[in-house]
């Protein structure tokens, strides 16, 4: 999802120092160097890419940073150490890493041995060198009355500043990010987006461009220190390969000029795992990402692999078709998002979870997006995107009876899906007929929210375009097509800010005033949440922050 209708060719790549003062990696570099102790300034700064921490769990995290060498054929040998204060005087970690050319001289340490629901401190350093300091936190265990996550999607670097990374990293009361895929786009510069140019300056398409893309990302100083100051929890959408990605292909790869789809796709994955603050899932099948995370008795967390490892083919790709309805090939039991494994994965970790809230992180859009509205006796409409659920009705289906207990299991309670991929933000009751008035045939009801089995947010993107819509008319017709979409923004960038307690599970809609330019205003455009037990949606209120938070590192 996400595709300019027309690539603009590639225009020449800038000059390295050109690229520097137009992305603000300069700025990196100095604040880098800043956080060095006194007589570390000079020569070489070896840790150019920033620090990061991901995919946390109650007792470990992954830390990571990169190594820039000065001479490329040797391995480096460093030192990382933990700390429970931002001076790192109170260590409860140390120890060595080593790194080479193999992995594009990145670092990941499995930082094990640490307490639940604690916030930590780190720091690299290498030879006399040292990164900057990066804070993280473990997950809790037991009772949980809280959590608090930002969640965001769709950061193209091409088409804007990373504004959002920096109103989240000044969020100090955060437990977590939540980052839903499309972390980098593979397009070349010009071809999508025009505010900042793309290293390598052509599309992505080797294990070398895409270490380059990556590389060029981390430099980014509002990234950077989004990451140096939360633990990222990451899906891949499709543009960490290319648009519209499937299991054995793409719309942005032509196999012809390419090569083979399988290669690309290991290249990618290669540097994905490299440059990602992640653990591999499954070493034996880099494709497979799909995993559940606990936070206490509060929330357990399914992020979904929707792209690489068993999604078929969008039927669009073959037939070049715009809208449609849900008939031919759209009704193939067969075709599938998840794959079966997965699909049984999700839906017996749904019912098998003890925690109040079952939160779905995940790529494409899951609600019914028409525009002509219909019931399901009546054919269910016209559909717009068959990239996303819509254009695998079969197995939405499962899933839609696996929430309701329609399939002879018991209903999902509290299941709450979260999603990016679309560029803006929505809100939405999860209803198998939404177009349907009559609850007691399966129906809807969008007064009271009867016969909705579980509720979507949709964040909209960091950077990239949005839908234009500048009278409102393409908003009112969702609405009036889509009755089960409670908030509709087409047009503005920015996050959400979802505020989790055992009563309900809120959330916020922040909008940026421009990516065109670094600015940190922002605006709080809605709050919707969804209170325990009632699986529809309801207007809420602002989220007051914790009276004290830990403090940010330095």
């Amino acid at each position: 999802m996400g595709r300019p209708s027309k690539l603009r060719p590639v225009p020449a790549g800038p000059n390295r120092r050109e690229f520097f003062k137009r992305s603000g990696g300069a700025a990196a570099l100095v604040a880098s160097a800043a956080a060095l102790p006194l007589g570390a300034e000079a020569g070489h700064q070896p840790f150019q890419h920033g620090v990061a921490s991901g995919d946390p769990l109650s007792d470990r995290v992954m830390l990571w940073t990169r190594v820039t060498p000065q001479n490329p054929k040797e391995d480096i040998h460093g030192f990382y150490v933990v700390a429970t204060d931002p001076a790192l005087t109170q260590v409860v970690r140390s120890g060595k890493f080593t790194t080479s050319v193999d992995v594009d001289y990145t670092v990941h340490v499995d930082a094990k041995g640490l307490q639940p629901g604690t916030t930590y401190y780190y720091r690299f350093q290498f030879k006399q060198k040292f990164s900057a300091v990066g804070r993280t936190r473990t997950l809790p265990v037991g009772q949980v009355d809280r959590l608090r996550m930002a969640v965001v999607s769709c950061s193209n670097f091409a088409a804007g500043y990373f504004n959002a990374y920096r109103c989240i990293a000044q969020r100090s009361d955060l437990d977590l990010v939540i980052h839903l895929g499309d972390y980098i786009y593979e397009y070349g510069t010009g071809q999508y987006g025009t505010v900042r140019p793309c290293e390598p300056s052509n599309e992505a398409v080797s294990l070398s461009d895409y270490r380059t893309r990556h590389a060029q990302y981390k430099r980014d100083p509002d990234l950077q220190e989004m990451q140096r100051q939360h633990p990222l929890v990451a899906i891949w959408d499709d543009h960490e390969t290319a648009n519209n990605a499937w299991q054995g292909g793409a719309e942005n790869h032509q196999p012809a000029s390419e090569g083979d789809w399988a290669n690309r796709v290991a290249g990618a994955l290669q540097a994905y795992y490299e440059w990602m603050p992640v653990r591999r899932q499954d070493p034996s099948n880099p494709r497979r990402n799909n995993r559940r995370v606990s936070v206490g008795n509060l929330v357990d967390l399914f992020m979904l692999e929707e792209r690489l490892n068993a999604r078929s083919e969008q039927v669009s790709q073959s037939n070049a078709a715009a809208n449609f309805s849900q008939t031919g090939s759209y009704l193939d039991p067969v075709r599938t998002l998840l794959g079966s494994e997965e699909e049984q994965w999700l839906i017996q970790g749904l019912r098998s979870s003890g925690a109040r809230w079952r939160v779905i992180g995940q790529g494409v859009m899951f609600a019914q997006l028409k525009v002509k509205g219909a019931t399901n006796a009546e054919g269910g409409g016209v559909f717009l995107n068959d990239d996303q659920w819509d254009g695998y009705q079969p197995a939405r289906d499962r899933i839609f009876a696996a929430l309701g207990g329609t399939d002879g299991g018991a209903a999902v309670r509290n299941a709450v899906i979260l999603t990016g991929d679309i560029h803006s933000a929505w809100a939405a009751d999860l209803t198998p007929d939404p177009n349907n008035p009559d609850v007691a045939s399966g129906g809807y009801n969008p007064r009271s929210g009867a016969g909705s089995v579980a509720v979507e947010f949709v964040a909209t993107s960091v950077t990239s375009a949005g839908i234009p819509d500048p009278d409102g008319t393409l908003t009112q017709l969702a609405k009036s097509q889509n009755p089960h979409f409670k908030h509709v923004d087409l047009l503005h960038h920015g996050y959400m800010l979802l505020d989790v307690t055992p009563q309900r599970l809120s959330t916020e809609f922040w909008s940026l005033a421009t990516v065109e330019s670094p600015d940190t205003t922002q605006t709080l455009s809605a709050v919707w949440q969804v209170k325990d037990g009632a699986a529809h949606l309801s207007a809420g209120s602002p989220s007051t922050p914790p009276a004290q938070s830990p403090a940010p590192a330095p």
